[in-house]
């Protein structure tokens, strides 16, 4: 059974939402943009039998706090600080990590600083790659390279509920997908002074793509068991990207499933059923 909590991490409210037994494998569960934990909710039943989850919301998603720009910068940094320092208030010690779209430069930088904490990666179109970056990326570079206000305010379009509802159909078959989790994402997204923050955010995203070399030395380095589970249908983050694990871990477990980029809204159980397989056969504790 899930329960949803509160704690105060340096001043800002986290939400998370736990299930499972304390004793039993711990998997951290990161989301991706525009959504909140709220997209592992179909996925926790499936694994809460055997693992212990904790699924937390950024500052400004979900449920946590949003603290205003002056008081927070939204940079990728400052959000892997907070969740870093919120699974140390939770006194985890060994985890996994399963990391989504935004939650794969997170839980990168998490795992770089903390490689002995580290049990396992599971990456559902978590891209570390340059192959793994669609068409719209070059638009996206030439704002980085150049960020005029028009430029900016462009990217507006990226949290409008259209687009929102497009990157979670896009790539499924028809009525395959509950309209639920991208209604909640346009709410969440449509609150006050939230738009300045994601626009913030799209624009540090160029610091993430600076860090991949770093993200592939560690996965080099240190060469943790790794499962990609992969919608084969995302444009933003194509599959490239998860075959690419293969040249830094060549003992990494690949899967292409037929769907799109928020893969859980159709294949929570495939997934489920995909990690507790590879749990057990790599005897992760």
């Amino acid at each position: 059974m899930k329960t949803y909590h509160n704690v105060e991490v340096n001043g800002i409210e986290i939400f998370y939402r736990q299930a499972g037994n304390p004793d039993k494998p711990v998997i951290v569960l990161l989301h991706g943009f525009p959504s909140a934990s709220h997209m592992f909710r179909d996925l926790m039943p499936v694994l809460e039998e055997d693992f212990f989850l904790i699924a937390p919301d950024y500052p400004g998603f979900g449920n946590s706090s949003s603290p205003d720009r002056t008081d927070f910068q939204y940079t990728f940094e400052n959000i892997t600080h907070i969740i870093d320092c919120f699974i140390s208030k939770l006194k985890l010690t060994k985890y996994a990590l399963y990391v989504f779209d935004y939650g794969a430069p997170i839980g990168f930088r998490i795992a770089m600083r903390n490689p002995e904490r580290i049990t396992a990666i599971i990456s559902q179109n978590g891209n570390v790659y340059r192959e793994g970056l669609g068409a719209k990326w070059a638009a996206r570079e030439e704002f980085w390279r150049n960020p005029t206000h028009e430029k900016r305010e462009s990217y507006r379009i990226a949290f409008a509920p259209e687009t929102i509802r497009k990157q979670y159909i896009d790539g499924t078959k028809d009525n395959r997908v509950s309209p639920d989790g991208y209604i909640l994402d346009s709410a969440y997204m449509s609150r006050p002074g939230n738009g300045e923050k994601q626009l913030d955010l799209i624009y540090d995203y160029q610091t993430n793509v600076k860090m991949y070399p770093r993200f592939q030395q560690y996965l080099q380095q240190y060469q943790p068991a790794l499962l990609a589970v992969w919608g084969e249908n995302d444009v933003s983050f194509i599959p490239a990207g998860a075959v690419a694990f293969k040249k830094d871990l060549p003992d990494s477990e690949i899967h292409l499933l037929d769907t799109g980029h928020f893969a859980l809204e159709t294949h929570a159980k495939e997934i489920g059923e995909l990690m507790i397989n590879f749990f057990e056969y790599n005897e992760i504790r």
